[in-house]
């Protein structure tokens, strides 16, 4: 089923480019509001989800970094064990890796993840987010539903 990693690679260029176009346009912490709530500013993160750890100076930039590596391995070799009737499962797949390495791009060549995307509510805001973190979600998502709709097998 390495087939599907097409979109990875095309979840990587969406996510590099709307990241370029971020940096070039936006400045930073500056909300553009588009919506009641949603939004684009720009924010660096140096730490993991939430921004996790981004204060820890620096080691986690490695840290981070290997086990995106390690989980992009073991999703490469989980896909390449698929069925072909298991495509729904290929294609989350291929969405939390198209996001792990968008990510991992960032975190080794700029020290910090590019995040523009926001969503708020009045005064409530979520942490920042890009495309890599919207397929990574999609991914995980798609695969919880996946295991909800597969019958059990004993």
């Amino acid at each position: 089923m390495l087939k599907w990693l097409w979109i990875s690679v095309l979840v990587i260029i969406l996510d590099q480019v709307t990241k370029a176009v971020a940096v070039d346009v936006l400045q930073f912490r500056e909300l553009v509001p588009i919506l009641p709530v949603f939004g684009f500013t720009l924010a660096y993160n140096t730490g993991a989800a939430f921004s996790f750890l981004s204060d820890a100076g620096g080691w986690q930039r490695w840290f981070f970094s290997i086990i995106a590596i390690a989980v992009s391995v073991f999703l490469v070799l989980w896909l390449k064990k698929l069925k072909e009737y298991e495509r729904w499962q290929a294609i989350a797949l291929a969405l939390i890796l198209g996001g792990a390495l968008g990510n991992l791009y960032d975190r080794v060549v700029l020290g910090h993840v590019v995040d523009f995307l926001l969503l708020h509510y009045q005064d409530n805001y979520f942490p920042a987010f890009n495309i890599a973190d919207t397929a990574i979600s999609i991914g995980a998502v798609m695969l919880i539903i996946d295991m909800f709709r597969k019958p059990q097998q004993k």
